[in-house]
């Protein structure tokens, strides 16, 4: 299921371990550490980071959305494809 986490760019959430706000310092270091490693994708269009999505690669992509409005976008894509079934 793809989700729209801002600015055009969509993600596979069926590959998504984890969604955690970029606030903290331990994630910043995370996300210094991705960037050195190559492992970071930056979808947030030079805005500033609000949210980390970890990926079952290892990778993390950076969104420039909350970690709600993320969320509440893929339970509604998921309560919209469970009421097609």
């Amino acid at each position: 299921m793809l989700v729209n986490i801002g600015y055009g760019n969509v993600v596979n959430m069926d590959k998504v371990v984890s969604i955690i706000k970029a606030d903290a310092a331990p994630i910043k270091r995370m996300i210094q550490a991705a960037k050195d490693n190559n492992l970071a994708i930056d979808a947030t269009c030079g805005r500033k980071t609000k949210c980390v999505l970890v990926m079952e690669s290892g990778h993390i992509v950076l969104s420039a959305l909350l970690s709600e409005t993320i969320e509440n976008r893929a339970e509604g894509l998921q309560e919209r494809s469970s009421e097609d079934a």
